[in-house]
């Protein structure tokens, strides 16, 4: 049984790891764990051992890159059947990685994280692509290179599908760079997660339970000045005034930039006026 208590300890030891050694599946179903505490992590840990071992088991030791793309699949779309939740996308339960492997749908960022699991632990070179309205998978093998849809039953983009994909999020001027083929480190790839959370609960209106999330992610990047700044600006929001002064403090006490520290300097001056 895990307890929220120790789900935060387990958030806590993440924020003073350095990225590439935090376990980012492990790290998941902590934050998963907030919202049931009560329910034991020891079956979700032993699918992730599950899916590491059925890719290993699909795969030669020398596999080309196209091997290694279709042993992912194999094991995550034949064998386990994890599909994109495409018929209720906004649903919260596709952001907590427990109900994720409960319903075996999901999220792009909640699957790519299975999908990083299943492949890093074969020892392949596998990152997060921060891709413009769509979470993907890049896969590194020898000289090869592929980039996959876990949403989309892991299939492999050529750069004219990724083309098409960026002018339908960012319009059609816009065009392929670096960039977008860029890693992603695992820590943002876990605030993209709750971000999905977090997103849907203000646009439902759940305020409280918008911090609440925004406090898990400060758990694990305490460094992170963004989040102070609207946690903060939530707490204003439903009248906690101290803990609003508390949050943005840490903000002004990070934050580099000058004219966006003087706007919340003059909220917090507004903010200990209700104090008087």
């Amino acid at each position: 049984m895990s307890t929220r208590e120790e789900a935060l300890a387990a958030l806590a030891r993440v924020a003073a790891q350095d990225d590439d050694a935090i376990d980012l599946a492990g790290t998941a179903l902590a934050l998963a764990a907030l919202d049931r505490p009560r329910v034991s992590l020891d079956r979700y840990r032993d699918h992730l051992v599950e899916l590491g071992a059925s890719v290993r088991g699909a795969v030669p030791d020398d596999a080309t890159l196209d091997e290694s793309v279709a042993a992912l699949n194999t094991a995550m779309v034949e064998r386990y059947n994890y599909q994109g939740d495409t018929q209720n996308y906004d649903d919260l339960q596709n952001a907590n990685l427990m109900r994720v492997i409960d319903r075996k749908r999901g999220l792009p960022v909640s699957l790519s994280i299975l999908y990083l699991h299943a492949g890093r632990a074969q020892g392949w070179a596998m990152a997060g692509v921060n891709f413009p309205g769509h979470f993907l998978v890049r896969l590194d093998r020898g000289a090869g290179r592929a980039i996959l849809d876990p949403f989309h039953g892991g299939r492999t983009l050529g750069t004219g599908e990724l083309r098409a994909l960026l002018k339908s999020v960012a319009g059609q001027d816009a065009e392929l760079t670096p960039a977008h083929y860029a890693p992603l480190g695992n820590r943002d790839i876990l605030l993209r997660l709750q971000n999905n959370i977090k997103l849907r609960q203000i646009q439902a209106g759940q305020i409280e339970a918008a911090v609440a999330t925004l406090e898990s992610m400060l758990a694990f990047a305490p460094a992170k000045a963004e989040l102070w700044r609207e946690t903060g600006l939530l707490h204003a929001r439903l009248g906690q005034v101290r803990a609003a002064l508390g949050a943005l403090e840490r903000f002004t006490a990070l934050e580099t930039g000058h004219d966006e520290r003087f706007r919340i300097a003059a909220l917090m001056q507004e903010l200990r006026s209700r104090l008087n």
